[in-house]
């Protein structure tokens, strides 16, 4: 299975704030849409970073309640990990293990298409298990 099933169920939209868009502001966004982490972007069309929760909880242990007022850019991870449509799952479980990142860019030709978390990586993998298992269940059945 390929990241492109993923997005094909979830939808390709991607939250953004800007790099400049205080802390208070990426919090209140990903309250609003119930997500984990956004993507720091300039023109909503290409990635800068992602600012997620783990870094919002790093940043309110180094700074304590100033974070707030603290900027996107000041906070977002280092070093964004991004994947294509055409990664597999297995790809992209790797990725995510080897990174220890919750979340992956979808980019394709440097543009935003995208954004997997590992719940969604993990749902698709059961789901292809369940199916192996049945086939297994099945072909046992029969024989």
């Amino acid at each position: 299975m390929k990241v492109e099933t993923i997005l094909q169920s979830k939808g390709s939209r991607v939250v953004t704030v800007a790099p400049q868009a205080s802390i208070r502001v990426a919090i209140g966004r990903m309250m609003l849409e119930h997500i984990g982490a956004v993507v720091v972007s300039r023109d909503d069309q290409t990635a800068l970073g992602i600012l997620s929760e783990r870094e919002i909880v790093r940043g309110l242990a180094a700074h304590g309640a100033a974070v707030l007022d603290m900027t996107a850019e000041d906070l977002m991870a280092p070093g964004m990990t991004t994947c294509t449509r055409r990664d597999s799952v297995q790809e992209v479980m790797a990725k995510m293990t080897n990174t220890r990142m919750r979340h992956l860019v979808v980019v394709e030709n440097g543009r935003l298409c995208g954004i997997v978390s590992i719940g969604d990586v993990v749902k698709r993998r059961m789901e292809e298990l369940e199916t192996e298992q049945e086939q297994l269940q099945a072909y046992i059945t029969r024989g």
